[in-house]
């Protein structure tokens, strides 16, 4: 639906907003992102882990050595600090000792350079892995979306599908070029420092660890609403995704019907409704923080308090007391990061949820355990009792019975909505048949491979496609390993080449995104150089003659008489004399058929075809 074409369905945005969300919320919900509401899923969350094993030889010999070394270095200059205040300062002995304080000092900037150089490293080689762990998620799910069927597209808008491969993949970055191995760092730094601490003092390292209950149980009660709020960021993300898609693939509807004010109307309504789900989850998220610093000071209450009376009773010293506050210091350091780490995880799991969704889609299509491939075709083609549901109860075709020859051409004519392009569509195996069969030369299509079957079948749309890249790129993806030659032959046989050569850089011209730079009429006729260049056993036309004026017509009607030579053809044609020397003529009717013959029999019954034929005429 285009976006100039919705303003039926917007209320107006209130003051308060509430018509706005009610539009958003009500209207406006695709089922695919509605927030799952699932407790963690800690199996997904290995899956997610799954797309690192390639990459752990690569991980326990640089990554994790690198953490150690630099863990360890960390943890060592408190004890450090601590010593030089007893020792060497004279905190506990009484007399300073300057050698000492500067050996002391000089092993602290010895460690921190070792630290530094090590997290150089670390922060290298966890970005490599992670950048290629992103490249092999992103390249599984775009490959398993092109295996999808058609019925998968049509219940989607595209900014939704987009918004899979971009977004959601880009969210999971951060979590694994940094994330994974900060939770090793955070958590080895957490078990070092708990050990210290009790073996510099039992009795104080247990009254400071005790907060730690308290952490837990509040995060516990925040991390389901942070999961489901991020949840709905995404989906209302989603949404702006694929309004923006559909906004710019109909800006020329919505400036024709002079609809941009109430396009942006919709528009600042949706990003609104996203901004104050962003709002919420980020305040929740930022909740994390605050929490921590107070469990935090708790902590360094207990250890002042405690550790005064340990001093006047000599069971500590001044020195380690320092050192004991610097532990403590780095202690709630990564029990606050694994609080944030969490939020990321809680993000990354709402974004995972929502890539794995489209990755477990199965095609609707899809091979036979037995498939086999199917040779090289001659055309005869049969359909018995086909009948055909879009949707359980709605029959698109009702009990199709048809027999095509080798090397004939047939005609499907009728109202929209009688069954044509539904015929070509199921020949194609885009969708399969609800019941009964299609076979091409005696194999039933739903027997044979996929793939095997649609090389062998080349097809021209109304609404034909063209990708960015020139003029020759365009024709030669009908196929690949075409030479040079071979694209202008088909470009001469279809009268496309006189216009290629005419335009500045011709056959190297880049066309624009959707060939935009180029007129229908020569869309089209790349359209059938491509598919020509294919050499299909079966051709199929859908409309595709519709957008192209008369003259140019006229050119591709002669070079389909050569063409469609000793190929099987259908022709889907709203435009009858287009049609006229069809071999076979096949009148549909709300999906069922109710004529057939060639022109002139079809003429001499005077029936639904005659009608056609007529009403055409009057309007000429």
């Amino acid at each position: 639906m285009s976006a100039g074409l919705k303003s039926k369905r917007r209320p107006e945005p209130s003051a308060s907003g509430a018509g706005a969300k009610e539009t958003l919320n009500e209207r406006f919900v695709y089922q695919d992102d509605e927030a799952i509401e699932k407790p963690f899923n800690w199996k997904q969350l290995a899956r997610l882990a799954s797309y690192m094993r390639p990459y752990a030889k690569q991980m326990i010999p640089l990554v994790i050595i690198l953490m150690l070394i630099g863990t360890v270095t960390k943890l060592t200059v408190p004890y450090l600090t601590g010593m030089a205040i007893d020792k060497a300062l004279g905190a506990e002995t009484g007399s300073t000792n300057l050698t000492l304080l500067y050996q002391i000092a000089a092993a602290v900037l010895l460690l921190f350079v070792v630290q530094y150089i090590t997290g150089i490293f670390r922060i290298k080689y966890t970005n490599i892995i992670g950048q290629r762990v992103i490249y092999d998620l992103r390249t599984d799910l775009f490959r398993h979306i092109q295996k999808l069927s058609f019925n998968f597209f049509d219940k989607r808008p595209a900014g939704s599908v987009l918004v899979r491969v971009t977004n959601d993949v880009n969210s999971l970055q951060d979590l694994f070029t940094n994330g994974v191995v900060n939770l090793m760092i955070d958590c080895v730094q957490l078990f070092g420092i708990v050990i210290i601490l009790l073996a510099i003092n039992f009795k104080l390292g247990l009254a400071v660890i005790v907060t730690v209950p308290i952490m837990f149980l509040i995060s516990t009660a925040l991390r389901v609403r942070i999961r489901r709020a991020w949840q709905e960021v995404r989906a209302k993300n989603s949404r702006i995704n694929s309004h923006l898609n559909e906004s710019i693939q109909g800006i020329r509807v919505t400036q024709a019907y002079t609809q941009e004010e109430e396009n942006m109307k919709f528009f600042d309504a949706m990003n609104m409704d996203s901004k104050k789900s962003w709002d919420k989850a980020s305040a929740m998220n930022q909740a994390f923080g605050p929490m921590i610093e107070i469990t935090g000071g708790v902590g360094t209450l207990i250890l002042f308090w405690l550790g005064a009376s340990l001093i006047e009773s000599n069971e500590l010293t001044i020195g380690l007391l320092i050192a004991f506050s610097n532990y403590v210091g780095n202690f709630w350091e990564p029990i606050n990061r694994l609080g944030m780490m969490y939020n990321q995880l809680l993000v990354a799991m709402a974004s995972s949820e929502r890539i794995f969704e489209f990755i477990d889609e199965k095609p609707n299509i899809a091979d036979a355990e037995a498939a086999k491939k199917i040779p090289a075709i001659q055309g005869n083609i049969q359909l018995r009792d086909v009948v055909f549901e879009y949707e359980p109860g709605r029959q698109a075709l009702k009990g199709i019975n048809l027999d095509v020859k080798a090397g004939q051409s047939i005609a499907l004519v009728g109202h929209t909505g009688s069954g044509k392009s539904t015929i070509i569509n199921l020949l194609s195996r885009f969708y399969d048949i609800t019941s009964g069969t299609i076979t091409i030369d005696g194999y039933d299509i739903r027997k044979v491979t996929v793939d095997s079957l649609r090389s062998q079948i080349g097809i021209v749309l109304q609404d034909t496609f063209i990708f960015s890249g020139t003029i020759r790129d365009n024709i030669r993806f009908g196929r690949l390993d075409a030479t040079d030659e071979e694209i202008e032959q088909v470009a001469k046989a279809v009268g496309a080449h006189d216009f290629i050569v005419s335009m500045p850089g011709g056959y190297e011209t880049e066309v624009e995104e959707r060939g935009n730079m180029l007129s229908m009429g020569q869309r089209q006729l790349l359209s059938f150089a491509r598919a020509l260049l294919a050499d299909p056993r079966i051709l199929i036309l859908d409309e595709a003659t519709a957008s192209i004026d008369t003259e140019t017509e006229l050119k591709i009607q002669e070079a389909l008489k050569l063409l469609l030579k000793g190929r099987t053809s259908f022709i889907v044609a709203h435009r009858l004399s287009t049609i006229r020397h069809a071999d076979h003529i096949v009148v549909l009717d709300h999906g069922r058929i109710m004529e057939e013959g060639n022109h002139h029999e079809l003429m001499t019954q005077q029936g639904i075809y005659y009608g056609l034929i007529e009403a055409q005429y009057k309007f000429l």
